[in-house]
């Protein structure tokens, strides 16, 4: 059977195990024919990704063992659908039942009795959340007429499906059975339509992945990590790769020339008695934090060489006096005041690795249910990945807006003064929460105000746009009050749309984002439930690798919210 699907829906719609329907049937996945490996992947940044979202299952004992074998080096494959060989699907449930008189069968060319030969697959399988397994339900037959048939009831509740004789019409079974998985860690199958999100739940990572190798290698060169995170605390002035010499940078830069360690002192004494070294400019910020905080600063860095436009450069490319300078050196700044944003850019080269590391089934709450990491035939973790170059808004909150809401709801934080003193005292009390916070930290309820105000712009800014909201998807960075909003590799998207909308209307769509409807046509209800649903705030879970979670229009709007702050002190 040959279907034709793009590499986007392959990625996120037929991965290994996977169930899937195609022309009517039930199939699963097993595998990628001969998929292609893809080059230049910055594999340290992606394992400190994957070792952060893996934790939850690592804790818990369910990860397969993939914590482990990334903290020891193991060897890690990137993968990408081979177009010329696409994937290999097979029958799964081996189970058809007819259309017209419901009886079931264990062969697509079965021929019904009842004359008909019209068969279509039996959409229900079982799945053992504990190791992952999956099997077709075990069915009953009559030991008088060796058939079975199935009544569907008019409710949704499984237990209520009925297999009886179609002959006899005596009932052998209501609902599913109680099966016991043979794996050896406990537990019994559960039975569900095969396309439910229960049934397999696709783990995924996002990350920034410069495709140049001399590009990360800037980076190494300007003082690596370290330097990235000053930059980025600084106010991101000029480009990180191109900042004055520090002492630091300076010996990473002669470190990767290879040069003797002596040869290395003796330049760098050279440089500080010339007066040619800028100040070494370290952040202290908590052990606790440093290495998400840089992680962060890295990707913002990354995604920023040779790839950045901010509205000073669109002011300075305009003729004085013209429409578009007023509008770039008046009418943007005061909507990025109102809205409660430092700045916007425009970044037109945005390198994001998109990848599938493994899966669950059962409840999607991250170490709640076994982790299936993905291997190839050699038993090596692999990941199923797009790397694609793109258009991305670089989003960035205002720090001492945020400071001061912060400390309005009630935490503590260091004496600040400026922006970058503000994003250092928010750095020193912030750290990185878990999709399961609910405890109302800092940490918490920064990050709900940084993933609350990315699904805002992410709902309205498609309609600026003209785009479908799906097309669109957010990468967080909330120790630095920033996200970015980039166009997906899937979806009926245009690149150009999010430019356009940077260069001619981003004063319209922050006016929007602050002063449109706000309430969910869901209340009571949605506010009762969290204060975040599908009327007001969610968006298609590929989009957001948070599964909507850590959510809440009261962030933004409610009494203490961020924007009704803001509102109420101008």
């Amino acid at each position: 059977m040959k279907e034709t699907r793009s590499a986007s829906q392959i990625l996120y719609g037929f991965l290994p195990e996977q169930t899937v329907d195609l022309r009517g049937d039930v199939w699963k996945v097993k595998e990628w024919r001969n998929a292609l490996s893809v080059p230049n992947i910055d594999m340290d940044t992606l394992r400190r990704e994957l070792l952060r979202l893996v934790q939850p299952w690592e804790i818990a004992q369910r990860d397969g063992y993939l914590g482990r074998a990334l903290r020891r080096g193991d060897p890690l494959v990137v993968y990408e659908v081979n177009p010329e060989n696409g994937v290999d699907v097979e029958p799964f449930p081996k189970q058809w039942v007819c259309r017209a008189c419901k009886r079931l069968h264990f062969s697509a060319d079965a021929k019904c009795p009842c004359g008909r030969q019209a068969l279509s697959s039996f959409h229900f399988v079982g799945y053992h959340d504990e190791c992952g397994s999956l099997r077709e339900v075990p069915l009953p037959r009559c030991q008088r007429h060796n058939q079975v048939a199935v009544r569907f009831p008019g409710a949704s509740a499984s237990a209520e499906l009925r297999f009886i004789c179609p002959e006899c019409q005596a009932e052998l079974r209501r609902g599913f059975p109680r099966i016991a998985c043979s794996c050896g860690k406990g537990g019994f199958f559960t039975f569900n339509v095969h396309r439910a999100a229960a049934v397999f739940t696709p783990r995924t990572v996002v990350v920034v992945n410069a495709p140049k190798a001399e590009q990360r290698q800037a980076i190494a060169q300007a003082g690596g990590r370290s330097r990235a995170l000053s930059w980025v605390v600084e106010g991101m002035q000029g480009d990180v790769a191109h900042a004055p010499a520090t002492e630091e940078s300076l010996r990473q830069g002669l470190k990767a020339q290879l040069l003797p360690d002596d040869v290395i002192e003796t330049l760098i004494d050279t440089a500080k008695k010339k007066g040619t070294l800028a100040g070494a400019s370290v952040v202290q910020v908590p052990e606790s934090v440093r290495q998400d905080a840089e992680d962060q600063a890295v990707s913002i860095a990354l995604a920023s060489i040779n790839s950045r436009r901010t509205i000073q450069e669109l002011s300075r490319g305009t003729t004085s006096g013209s429409k578009l300078a007023d509008l770039y050196s008046t009418g943007y700044p005061a909507a990025l005041a109102a809205a409660g944003l430092q700045s916007v850019d425009l970044m037109d080269r945005f390198p994001i690795l998109t990848g599938v590391f493994g899966y669950t089934r059962g409840d999607y709450a991250p170490g709640a249910s076994a982790l299936v990491p993905f291997r190839n035939r050699q038993y090596v973790n692999s990941l199923h990945a797009s790397l694609v170059e793109t258009e991305a808004l670089f989003w960035r909150l205002d720090p001492v807006a945020v400071a001061r809401w912060l400390g309005s709801r009630g935490h503590k934080l260091n004496d600040f003064h400026d922006q970058a003193s503000a994003r250092l005292a928010i750095l020193q009390i912030c750290r990185m929460p878990s999709a399961t916070d609910r405890d109302g930290s800092v940490h918490q309820e920064l990050f709900t105000l940084i993933h609350s105000y990315a699904h805002r712009f992410m709902r309205i800014g498609a309609n600026f746009a003209g785009i479908d909201r799906n097309a669109l998807a957010e990468l967080l960075v909330p120790l630095h009050l920033g996200f970015f909003i980039y166009a997906g590799a899937r979806g009926d998207f245009v690149l150009g749309g999010l430019q356009a909308v940077f260069e001619s209307q981003l004063g319209e769509l922050l006016h929007a984002v602050f002063q449109d409807e706000w309430r969910c046509p869901m209340d009571p209800g949605c506010t009762k439930g969290g204060g975040a649903c599908v009327g007001c705030l969610h968006v298609g879970e590929p989009s957001c690798r948070w599964y909507n979670q850590l959510l809440d229009r009261a962030t933004l709007f409610g009494p203490t919210g961020y924007l009704h702050s803001l509102s109420h002190s101008n």
